[in-house]
C-alpha cells in the first residue's frame, strides 16, 4: 500500500513539476515577446502581462507540491538537529499535520474563492474568468497534500543536504 501511494506520489509530483516548469516558459517568453512589443515596437500588448500573472499563479502552485516532497517547505533544521533520535519521528508528524492542516484550509478557501471569482474576467482579456487563476490553489492544494503524506511515509531531507 505504501509503494503504491509514494508511486502515485512520483507520478502526480511529476506532471506538477513539468507543468510548474511549463508555466515558467510561458512565462519567461511572454515576458520576452511584451518587452519587444512595448520597447520595440511601441505597440504594447496588455494580455500578455495578465498572461504572465496567470502563469506565475500556476507556477507557484504546482510547484509547492515538490518542495513539500523534498521536506525543504516547512523548515526545522535546528530543532531536528538538537532532538533525539526518539521524537525526531513525532517531530515529523507535527510538522505533516500542520502542513496538511494549512493545504486544507488552502484547498478549502481557494476552491471558494476560485467559484466566487469566476464571474470576474481577467482585466486585458476578458474572455478568460479569474477562475482559471484561482483555481490553481486548490489544485496545487491537492498535489501538496499527496506530497506532505509522502514525505511522511518517505521522509527526504534536502535541505540538510544543503544546509552547512
Amino acid at each position: 500500500m505504501k509503494e503504491r501511494f509514494l508511486q502515485l506520489e512520483r507520478w502526480t509530483s511529476g506532471i506538477a513539476m513539468v507543468l510548474a516548469c511549463l508555466m515558467l516558459a510561458v512565462a519567461s517568453g511572454l515576458a520576452v515577446f511584451q518587452i519587444v512589443t512595448r520597447f520595440v515596437l511601441e505597440q504594447p500588448a496588455e494580455w500578455s502581462e495578465v498572461l504572465i500573472r496567470f502563469s506565475l499563479i500556476w507556477m507557484v502552485f504546482l510547484g509547492i507540491p515538490m518542495a513539500f516532497r523534498q521536506g525543504a517547505m516547512v523548515s526545522v533544521d535546528a530543532l531536528y538537529r538538537a532532538m533525539p533520535d526518539k521524537l525526531k519521528r513525532i517531530l515529523d508528524a507535527l510538522v505533516a499535520l500542520a502542513a496538511l492542516i494549512l493545504m486544507i484550509i488552502v484547498l478549502w478557501w481557494g476552491y471558494d474563492y476560485a467559484v466566487r471569482g469566476s464571474v470576474q474576467t481577467m482585466a486585458g482579456l476578458e474572455v478568460l474568468s479569474m477562475f482559471w487563476a484561482y483555481i490553481a490553489m486548490p489544485v496545487g492544494a491537492v498535489f501538496a497534500i499527496i506530497g506532505i503524506i509522502a514525505n511522511y511515509l518517505d521522509p527526504r531531507r534536502m535541505e540538510l543536504e544543503t544546509a552547512q
